[in-house]
């Protein structure tokens, strides 16, 4: 069975949006995109170089979608864009197409991944997307999720969960750059554990 592998970029305040450039999404006024590079050093890189270096396929939301297919296809004599231009592209959205980007599969629901998931293919691997990780969360469809932690704080913007349901993590790698950034890869490890502070004696 396939697996999902969920990433996100994300500030210390949970912020999500626009980590690439300025215009990526400014929905909502929001005004401080492109705040991954000044700490994209070579650790982050050399992580992110290892998850696309892995067979995959793409799981993606439709703005982020409509983000990936009007840069990647452009990019030329890049081995990531590559493997990125090939991969399959399930695009979850209840909106109608055009969906030209090639090799996508549109799906109307999340109510559809768990098939694929059972379908043959490499591992399913989600970038941005952040309107899918509640409903994701809530069905216990993420097998690994990486959070990769800039150094700064945003204040406003688009957060990936949310509304999500309370759930726990369980860390099973985690790395710390010079530049700052944290990169924690964790599973899901079940309902949120609670237990109260002694009271004292």
């Amino acid at each position: 069975m396939r697996k999902i592998i969920a990433g996100l970029f994300q500030s210390i305040d949970g912020v999500v949006q626009a980590p690439g450039s300025a215009n990526e999404d400014t929905s909502g006024g929001f005004d401080n995109g492109g705040w991954v590079m000044p700490h994209f050093d070579e650790t982050v890189g050399g992580f992110m170089h290892e998850v696309f270096s892995q067979p995959f396929d793409l799981l993606l939301g439709r703005r982020t979608y409509d983000i990936f297919a009007a840069h990647w296809p452009r990019v030329k004599d890049d081995p990531m864009a590559d493997a990125i231009n090939a991969a399959t592209k399930f695009v979850v959205t209840h909106q109608s197409g055009p969906f030209d980007w090639q090799n996508t599969r549109h799906l109307s629901g999340l109510d559809q991944i768990p098939e694929v998931k059972k379908s043959d293919g490499p591992d399913l691997l989600i970038q941005g997307s952040s309107t899918l990780y509640p409903g994701l969360v809530e069905r216990d469809l993420i097998d690994r999720l990486f959070l990769i932690t800039f150094p700064i704080v945003m204040g406003s913007g688009k957060r990936a969960f949310d509304g999500a349901a309370p759930k726990g993590l369980r860390l099973v790698e985690h790395r710390v750059s010079g530049s700052g950034v944290m990169i924690g890869v964790y599973e899901l490890a079940g309902e949120l554990p609670r237990l109260d502070v002694p009271s004292p004696s």
